[in-house]
């Protein structure tokens, strides 16, 4: 009998690619879909990042395994960019570049997490923070923020799950799903109640911190007490366009860096030689490019915000960074065409793809099982039209 092992069987093929392959199948028939499942930025690497990269191959010095924590010019800007933009003391000893931010929190809940110790996730979560904890053998303990908080967790139900077997929380801000940033504030409540414990460890996920319309990005790892506590995870993909350039990092205590290390060394040894060398010079170079493409994403939020709250039953917080909206669709639960009754998120989601030709991630595989997820990171053109065919398709609901 063929049978996989217990940890892989324990976890799901990831929603996002899932529907994202769902949509090419459909675009492989000629359907016109329009796209909006995957967290893509829809802007191009900037230039002067691909030049870095094209000089990097032509000099013919990086050809050879990078160090297996990344190239040491990269670590010090990162650390350096730590310590100017975010206020926190990193030195490139605390600093690991991997193939992506995900393999960033895979690497982080093997060297951390054993079997049987929870980690708190604050739901709605990015659809990957469960299935790493499982498959590092540990007990995902969801906690949940209602869109009446902006889908935030608080201090208080943070400390109310805290229990012996607790080992560490994770969450994202700004965050995936649904755009949410935590404020100075919140930060600092929550920092307080980790503080009480000594043992417990925050993985703070900071892959949009430049995709964020507050005006401050405010790393929990910069509060007193919290430098040593705090597992920083960071990458390239989506405030530079570099999501197939495949280059995140942690920045984190020695202990926990060089724990990444060890298993990063097992695994897949160093990030691309060239993909580093790129990701140096987005980090050294002109921000120019990423300030442009924020402006254009706060654009498309008001557009998407705006024709959202023109379909009736749909609610929908205001996102104040990221480029998603995490709407609550469950008033249309029940509903039917005469042939098809949406009963699920799964059964929206696959109805829109089907019917509208829009894809969109169910919100269960985020932890809201009422909600749906919307990228606008595509075009404005492709964004009023995706949203005018789902307000079309659902007037057809009873």
């Amino acid at each position: 009998m063929n049978k996989l092992s217990d940890r892989i069987e324990a976890i799901e093929e990831s929603a996002t690619l899932a529907m994202a392959a769902k949509a090419r199948e459909f675009k492989t028939k000629g359907i016109d879909v329009i796209g909006l499942s995957l967290g893509e930025p829809d802007f191009k690497t900037p230039q002067h990042i691909c030049e870095a990269a094209k000089k990097a191959i032509d000099d013919g010095k990086y050809f050879a395994y990078p160090p297996v924590a990344g190239y040491q010019d990269l670590r010090e800007a990162i650390a350096a960019k730590y310590q100017k933009e975010n206020k926190v003391p990193y030195k490139a000893e605390n600093i690991v570049v991997s193939n992506g931010a995900k393999q960033s929190i895979a690497n982080t809940m093997l060297a951390l997490i054993n079997a049987g110790d929870e980690v708190i996730v604050f739901s709605p979560y990015w659809v990957s923070y469960d299935a790493l904890v499982r498959l590092a053998e540990g007990v995902p303990v969801i906690i949940k923020g209602g869109i009446e908080n902006d889908f935030k967790v608080t201090a208080d139900q943070l400390e109310k799950a805290i229990t012996k077997k607790t080992k560490a929380i994770i969450f994202s801000s700004p965050c995936n799903p649904t755009g949410s940033v935590f404020s100075r504030k919140e930060l600092e409540a929550i920092a307080k109640v980790v503080l009480k414990h000594p043992d417990l460890m925050i993985i703070a996920d900071e892959i949009y911190e430049h995709i964020n319309f507050t005006g401050e990005q405010v790393s929990i790892a910069s509060f007193p007490g919290m430098f040593d506590r705090t597992i920083t995870v960071n990458g390239f993909a989506k405030g530079f366009a570099m999501t197939g350039w495949r280059v995140g990092y942690i920045a984190a205590p020695k202990w926990i860096a060089d724990g990444c290390n060890k298993v990063q060394g097992q695994i897949t040894s160093a990030n691309c030689s060239i993909a580093q060398r790129a990701a140096l010079a987005a980090l050294t170079g002109d921000i120019t490019p990423t300030l442009k493409m924020v402006e254009e994403y706060k654009s498309r939020r008001e557009i998407v915000y705006n024709l959202l709250k023109e379909i009736p039953g749909i609610k929908a917080n205001y996102p104040e960074g990221a480029f998603y909206f995490f709407p609550d669709v469950s008033a249309y639960y029940g509903k039917s065409d005469g042939t098809f009754t949406i009963k699920t998120g799964d059964d929206f989601c696959y109805y829109m793809l089907e019917k509208a030709h829009v894809s969109l991630v169910p919100g269960g595989a985020f932890g809201d099982e009422k909600c749906v997820r919307l990228s606008y990171a595509a075009s404005e053109k492709d964004l009023k039209e995706a949203l005018k065919r789902i307000k079309e398709t659902l007037a057809t609901l009873k």
